[in-house]
């Protein structure tokens, strides 16, 4: 190889590799939304809950109690951002049993 042609080569090399494969990222998939609840618990049996909720707030009579978590519970603050419409008593936790 000459030398300018070689120059040439190993330029091309260097910017392939800086640049990296033209294979787009893949975007991380989108949180799925549930129609019921119905369709929450056959996949998570005791709801969806966002991070950071440890308990099951319930207001009765003028009451608050803090009840703990039934059922297998997915915490997932994207999935349950999907699905906040589900969360009737806004607690945190969509479709819980308690």
């Amino acid at each position: 190889m000459s030398g300018p042609f070689r120059l040439l080569v190993v330029a091309a090399l260097a910017v392939a590799a800086v640049a990296g494969p033209a294979v787009p990222a893949q975007a991380s998939p989108a949180a799925q939304r549930f129609t019921s609840c119905a369709a929450v618990h056959r996949a998570y049996s005791g709801g969806i809950a966002k991070q950071g909720v440890r308990s099951n707030t319930v207001h009765s009579h003028g009451r608050v109690q803090h009840r703990a978590l039934k059922g297998r519970v997915k915490v997932s603050t994207a999935l349950y951002a999907a699905n906040r419409r589900l969360d009737r008593d806004r607690d945190g936790i969509a479709c819980e049993r308690s």
